[in-house]
C-alpha cells in the first residue's frame, strides 16, 4: 500500500474530506486531490504537517500501524556494496520499533526528489 493509500484510507475511517484536510494542514486541497487523482505520494515536507492534523505517528501513516509495509523493502538485502553491508550490520543492531522508524524513513527518502 502507497502512503497515499495509506493516506485517503485514513481520511475515509476518520471521515475526513479533503476540503476538510486542506484547512486542518495548509495544504492546497489541489495539492491533495492530485495526490489522489494520481496516487502519488505527499512530499516528505508535509508528511508531519498531516500527521499532526490527523494525529497519527509518522510511521502510522507510511508503514501502517500492523508492522511494516513490504512493498518498500528492496528486492535483495545484499548486492555487495560496502555502505549496504554496514546499514545491514547496523540494522540488525536496532530494538524492533527503531527498525519500523528506519524503515518509515528510508520509505520517505525514496518518495522525494533529489
Amino acid at each position: 500500500m502507497t502512503i497515499s493509500e495509506r493516506l485517503f484510507k485514513i481520511m475515509d475511517e476518520k471521515k475526513i474530506s479533503i476540503p476538510e484536510l486542506s484547512r486542518m494542514t495548509g495544504i492546497s486541497r489541489y495539492t491533495i486531490f492530485d495526490w489522489h487523482k494520481k496516487n502519488t505520494n505527499p512530499g516528505s515536507d508535509k508528511i508531519m504537517v498531516i500527521c499532526e492534523a490527523l494525529k497519527l505517528t509518522p510511521e502510522e501513516l507510511l508503514i501502517g500501524e500492523n508492522g511494516v509495509d513490504e512493498s518498500i523493502l528492496p528486492d535483495t538485502l545484499v548486492s555487495g556494496d560496502n555502505i549496504e553491508m554496514q546499514i545491514i550490520k547496523d540494522c540488525r543492531e536496532l530494538s524492533d520499533s527503531k527498525k519500523k522508524r528506519l524503515l518509515a524513513y528510508m520509505s520517505m527518502l525514496m518518495n522525494t526528489k533529489e
